[in-house]
């Protein structure tokens, strides 16, 4: 991998590579692009099988922190982090506050959160060495657990996804077929139960299933079955990649708007459901509330302010359906295109802020 070509032709703006030799930390933190504000964005720990493998990843999750950050309307940019390691394994407490005292060293930068492999008590230890850490303890200030905040954020986005392929966001009597009854998605069907919708639940986990069944009257199918169940909104909540070749020929739902990462196999399958009519609502633009919530952190939590911004993802995606309708774009473009709009506006205005200053100065 030529890692300077590869930054060049996505615009990245720094890696940093942190090494802890007594703590066994290997860390790298990718910075994509700071125009809105300093880069937010997760540290996830993982087994790579090479390093290369590792840099790839924190590549690509920072330039996908970018576009999501953009698109919710927050004034942040795009980075993350890998550790290299066995989250079960290899963690220790000072591998954390070395990590942090790196994070430090960037000034405020990149500032991180939990993802996959860490946990709040890893945010705590770094937390220890640097204030550019959200998603800690509440007895820090943290806004505590974030999946019943990104699940409203979901709901209200199946409600404008709803409002685009039906002419009204009422949920009310719609059948809604849920795969993956997890935190997120339980969140998700305690609304939608509120609503007054008819809810269909699958999951490999059986007691989530149960649950589920229990508290919301919901009906449960096999794990294969739920995507040629009759409903009106199908919602992918657990694993990605599960709108592919095989399921798109199934779907009955006019509407696909879910909690789930990388709801998409490849690029070509959000083609194919923009050509039957199928709404999409962009993953990393509903299930966006997690980050919004942790981001208000940063001015010192306070909740109804964060559910209030976490409301605006119906606005955003809005916005996507109409920037889809006028480009004739699939949504998934049409989300990529609203972020780099919102990005591209701020540089130009900064560009002309600095241009100006410079024939002033320049006058003088």
């Amino acid at each position: 991998m030529e890692i300077f070509k590869y930054m060049e032709k996505y615009d990245y703006e720094q890696l940093v590579f942190c090494q802890d030799e007594n703590s066994g930390l290997k860390a790298v933190i990718a910075i994509h692009d700071t125009t809105l504000g300093p880069a937010l964005g997760g540290t996830r720990m993982w087994t790579y099988n090479s390093e290369e493998e590792a840099i790839e990843d924190a590549l690509r999750l920072a330039k996908g922190m970018t576009y999501k950050n953009a698109a919710a309307g927050l004034n942040l940019g795009g980075g993350k982090t890998v550790i290299i390691g066995d989250p079960k394994k290899d963690k220790n407490p000072e591998m954390f506050r070395a990590f942090g005292r790196y994070i430090q060293s960037l000034n405020g930068r990149y500032i991180t959160a939990e993802d996959v492999g860490t946990t709040v008590h890893d945010m705590d230890l770094i937390h220890m060495e640097t204030d550019y850490v959200t998603g800690i303890s509440p007895e820090f200030g943290s806004s505590g657990n974030p999946s019943p905040v990104t699940g409203y954020g979901v709901y209200k986005g199946m409600k404008a996804a709803a409002k685009e392929a039906f002419g009204s966001d009422s949920l009310e009597g719609r059948t809604v077929a849920i795969q993956g009854v997890g935190n997120v998605a339980y969140a998700v069907c305690e609304h939608l139960h509120k609503e007054g919708a008819n809810i269909i639940v699958t999951d490999i986990n059986e007691d989530a299933v149960k649950r589920a069944v229990d508290a919301f009257d919901a009906k449960a199918v096999a794990p294969d079955d739920i995507y040629s169940v009759d409903c009106d909104i199908y919602a992918p909540c657990a694993l990605g990649a599960t709108i592919n070749d095989e399921t798109i020929p199934q779907l009955k739902a006019k509407v696909i708007a879910g909690s789930a990462n990388n709801q998409l196999k490849t690029s070509e399958h959000g083609d194919i459901i923009h050509e039957k009519g199928i709404v999409y609502a962009p993953d990393y633009v509903i299930n966006s509330g997690g980050v919004i919530n942790v981001a208000d952190e940063l001015n010192g939590y306070n909740e109804s302010r964060a559910m209030r911004k976490v409301e605006t993802i119906y606005d955003s995606l809005m916005r996507v359906f109409e920037i889809s309708k006028r480009d004739n774009i699939p949504t998934y473009v049409a989300a990529d295109r609203m972020a780099e709009e919102r990005i591209e506006s701020l540089r130009k205005s900064r560009n002309q802020f600095l241009l100006n200053g410079h024939h002033t100065l320049s006058r003088r």
